[in-house]
């Protein structure tokens, strides 16, 4: 392996105590607390760097993320607070990442976010931050666009129409560009830049999912936003405009460089293009 990769997967590991608990968690378990590293986003980061699922480290963290599990199929990730979709499909997209999207329980959570699809095609948060002007009717992108990234582990996923509503919500979006949901999410300069690894809602991580949908893949829509987004890329590589300060650091996505991580998911991309 690598010295570099190595390098950060024993860097993102240290961080495992941050909080006061192991697995990246607090003592009474909140699951997304202490961004980046917290533990529903660095299971993401250690497979990216080649981490196998069955290693004990992330068996553990999948069964504390299962203990947030709910009949309904709805995770609670914080002991205090409400349970919304936007945290529901972040555990759901991790776990499914880890190996489990057959498992039972995730097939409850599926069923969840298929009964409870907004009229738009996509999923939102009750939870109104910046009040309830006109823009809050619409559903909120980045958790629809969790839920994708969650949904493409399924082997029927092209056969639903509730995901082609979802894929339509956001590549209408690509018109709208304007901030919509309860939580304004937006396409503008931050969305424009290239953000890796995938932990927002930004170009970059929205061909990404959107690549593994047939029907997004024939949309101009989608190659407009893809011409765009190659209109960075040197020489077939990916160089990274933007991460989060604390990622920073890692070798595999420092700013400004080539990321060959960045680059392989790219290539994804266009694999998947040259299937149609």
């Amino acid at each position: 392996m690598d010295q570099r990769v190595q390098q950060d997967i024993e860097a993102i590991i240290s961080h495992q105590y941050d909080h006061g608990a192991d697995l990246w968690s607090t003592p009474d378990h909140k699951l997304l607390k202490g961004a980046p590293f917290t533990t529903l986003e660095c299971p993401h980061y250690l497979l990216e760097l080649g981490m196998s699922h069955e290693e004990n480290l992330l068996k553990e963290t999948a069964a504390l993320i299962f203990q947030g599990w709910r009949e309904d199929g709805r995770f609670k990730i914080s002991p205090s607070g409400g349970i919304y979709p936007c945290h529901t499909a972040l555990a759901l997209r991790t776990l499914c990442a880890l190996g489990y999207a057959r498992d039972q329980r995730l097939q409850q959570t599926f069923h969840y976010f298929l009964a409870t699809q907004g009229a738009d095609g996509g999923w939102k948060c009750n939870k109104y931050s910046f009040g309830r002007g006109p823009e809050t009717h619409f559903s909120t992108p980045m958790t629809t666009l969790t839920v994708l990234d969650a949904f493409r582990y399924t082997h029927d996923r092209e056969q639903m129409e509730t995901l082609h509503q979802a894929i339509e919500f956001l590549l209408a979006h690509w018109e709208i560009r304007q901030p919509i949901s309860p939580c304004h999410y937006g396409m503008g300069t931050l969305f424009m830049q290239t953000e890796y690894p995938f932990r927002g809602y930004n170009l970059f991580y929205y061909l990404y999912v959107l690549s593994f949908y047939p029907a997004a893949r024939k949309d101009a829509r989608f190659l407009e936003a893809l011409q765009q987004f190659e209109a960075k890329v040197q020489n077939g590589n990916v160089i990274v405009e933007r991460v989060v300060p604390k990622l920073g650091k890692l070798n595999f996505c420092k700013k400004g460089q080539i990321s060959p991580f960045a680059t392989q998911r790219y290539q994804e991309i266009l694999a998947r293009l040259a299937e149609d």
